[in-house]
């Protein structure tokens, strides 16, 4: 078998393994992306959920990656509207002046203790924030008095201006990471690859091979056995993990620090921001974000050292103190309290190690770390982010293919990502499009626009492919808000919901379902929806038998496994099906 023609193994299927594997298989390249649990289940799921150009990032002297990332965010705000959407936010600020001398020196390269910035500091952080953004169609940074009309109604006592500027928020990476992996399959297609995806399972090295097996049978025979042309540990925080498991000796590269969050339906506190975000920073000088969420608010990050098994990180009641902290000094006069958080979660953010600093010091570049004295050239991908996955795909793959002998054909620079073509210009485009969705499957508004928010303009064809349409009889009173008002009818729809059963069914075919989880958390959203109750767990369940991914035998026990898993690693609270928010 020829070098070129050998399939390049990526490892990991989180937002670089599925960004790679695209622009590969565009590039006519064939990659098998094998990842130990679901997509997108690490780093990415527990990130601020935020595509940014990474204002801080300034103060570190780090402009080509505030230029690299600005260009990537306003690349997706075109070619991914329906995932990707323009957010406002406001730097709350106290005084005129401050902050100079420590920025100062972060910026030479030194360590300096938090400091309050004042209004003239911000405002020329921001003023190069915009220059740097150059072809974006986003307003440009402005300044506000509190109290004005419109502004954030944070505490005067603290604070005497609001700096706003412009960034974007992704509310479900999970779903970016099924659409790009979508496109990677339709993508082989066209380009004479092959793609082929292997979630829940492992790779063993066996001499020039690589052995891929299942997770729940490891001692097992191979389902596969790979010759690779390249193999790419795209594990994120688990890449150390990776490289020991695949007896590779190196340095170690990630020094990971844990980031919490949580989520909020405290709706003083939605009404105050307004669909704005907020952009602040603890006493400790870290950066705080209170961004919307629906009807809620979803409120982080820490940054605090982290040792072990990523999957095992869990937001502390320490962290979440802090956070509510935060929020209460913002604004004392909601009374926000620890018993207002819906859920949480944490994950490890995959940075490089390095000798000291400040974890906000750490680098946020990517970069590809060479191995030697493997039988085919292999790379591991350090750091990296949301906002500029696309990018890092691109830069891998050229690094990949020059290493084989070949030169890119494609890139992905104006390609769209599966759900985002010929997306609505505006709003008032956006409500008609729904509403002639409604009149052509006699679906009510909220199940059009909830499919949508999933799978955006791909919305009709996923319509006409679901073998079953629920009878139009649902009551619309009922429909008010992007969640339930009242008690939701059982029977075609999935109970809690505005999700037809037939949706789920066709979600379980075609977006690699496993197991609960995968649909709950990374599938569906239902994480996040204040009105999964236990019958939706059990309903699920039931779709999950019926298409045979779950034995029936065990369906209870699946469904008991995940209840325990929503409340000890999220926190979450599960509603009594006669309730809803």
């Amino acid at each position: 078998m020829a070098l070129t023609d050998r399939p390049v193994v990526i490892l990991g299927a989180g937002i670089n393994g599925a960004a790679l594997a695209r622009e590969l298989v565009l590039n006519g390249v064939s990659v098998v992306l094998v990842d130990t649990s679901d997509m997108a289940f690490g780093t990415t799921a527990y990130s601020s959920r935020l595509i940014h150009g990474g204002l801080r990032y300034l103060e570190y002297g780090e402009f080509s990656l505030v230029r690299e990332s600005l260009e990537e965010r306003n690349r997706l705000l075109r070619l991914a509207p329906q995932f990707v959407r323009p957010l406002q936010l406001a730097i709350p600020v106290g005084k005129r002046s401050g902050g100079w001398l420590p920025s100062i020196r972060r910026f030479l390269g030194g360590q300096a203790p938090a400091a309050e910035r004042g209004l003239w500091l911000v405002r020329a952080g921001l003023g190069f924030y915009d220059l740097y953004a150059r072809d974006s169609h986003l307003p440009r940074h402005a300044a506000v008095r509190i109290g004005e009309a419109g502004a954030v109604p944070v505490d005067p006592q603290r604070y005497r201006w609001l700096c706003t500027y412009w960034d974007a928020q992704i509310p479900y990476p999970e779903r970016f990471v099924a659409a790009l992996i979508e496109d990677a399959r339709v993508s082989a297609d066209t380009s004479g690859a092959e793609f082929t995806l292997y979630t829940y399972h492992r790779v063993r090295a066996v001499r020039d091979r690589l052995e891929i097996h299942r997770v729940s049978d490891p001692s097992g025979q191979p389902v596969r056995t790979v010759q690779p042309a390249a193999i790419v540990n795209a594990t994120g925080a688990w890449v150390d993990l990776t490289l020991e498991q695949l007896g590779v000796i190196t340095r170690p590269l990630i020094g990971g620090t844990q980031g919490s969050h949580f989520l909020t339906f405290h709706r003083p506190l939605a009404e105050a921001l307004g669909g704005q975000g907020l952009y602040a920073e603890a006493e400790d000088g870290r950066p705080v974000f209170l961004l919307p969420w629906d009807r809620g608010t979803l409120v982080g990050t820490t940054d605090i050292p982290f040792h072990g098994d990523p999957a095992a990180a869990v937001a502390t009641e320490a962290e979440l103190d802090y956070l509510v902290e935060v929020v209460r000094q913002l604004f004392p006069q909601l009374d926000l309290t620890r018993d207002d958080v819906h859920m949480h979660y944490a994950g490890v953010r995959p940075l490089p190690r390095t000798g000291g600093g400040t974890p906000a010091s750490v680098t946020r570049r990517h970069w590809m770390e060479e191995h030697a004295g493997s039988g085919a050239p292999m790379y591991s991908i350090v750091g990296g982010k949301l906002t500029t996955c696309r990018s890092l795909a691109e830069q891998a793959t050229a690094t990949i293919l020059r290493r084989l002998g070949r030169s890119p054909t494609a890139n992905s620079r104006n390609r769209p990502i599966p759900g985002g073509e010929s997306y609505p210009a505006d709003q008032t485009e956006l409500q008609t499009a729904w509403q002639r969705l409604e009149s052509r499957f006699r679906l009510p508004h909220e199940s059009i626009r909830s499919i949508w928010t999933l799978c955006g303009s791909r919305t009709e064809r996923v319509l006409e492919a679901l073998d079953e349409l629920p009878s139009p009889c649902l009551p619309s009173p009922y429909l008010t808000g992007p969640y339930l008002t009242g008690p939701y009818l059982t029977g075609p729809y999935l109970t809690g919901t505005s999700l037809p059963k037939s949706f789920v069914r066709w979600v379980i075919r075609n977006e690699w379902v496993t197991t609960l989880d995968d649909l709950i958390e990374r599938r569906l959203m239902l994480l996040y929806d204040p009105n999964v109750s236990p019958a939706t767990l059990d309903e699920l369940g039931e779709l999950l038998v019926a298409s045979n991914k779950l034995a029936g035998a065990d369906a209870a026990h699946a469904v008991s496994a995940t209840c325990r898993r929503l409340q000890d690693h999220f926190g979450k609270r599960l509603c009594d099906s006669t309730e809803s928010v």
